[in-house]
């Protein structure tokens, strides 16, 4: 049985103030913290142009919640 991925990629230009966009590996970790804290889990990488969140399409609800939250979407 295969399980549905979602990806959503956040752009480093769209990024909130409040994220040191001069440390992009910090600010994918961050994400990737604050996604676990609320029970999602996630794969968040930094890629050239923008920040890349993997996770099962199960839990896009919850992980839309917390991005919300950090105001990344």
């Amino acid at each position: 049985m295969s399980m549905a991925t979602t990806t959503i990629r956040i752009d480093h230009a769209m990024l909130p103030d409040h994220f040191d966009r001069s440390r992009p590996n910090a600010i994918a970790e961050a994400i990737e913290t604050a996604l676990r804290e609320d029970g999602v889990k996630a794969e968040v990488l930094d890629i050239f142009s923008h920040i890349k969140v993997e996770l099962s399409t199960s839990q896009l609800t919850a992980a839309c919640a917390a991005l919300a939250e950090l105001k990344l979407i």
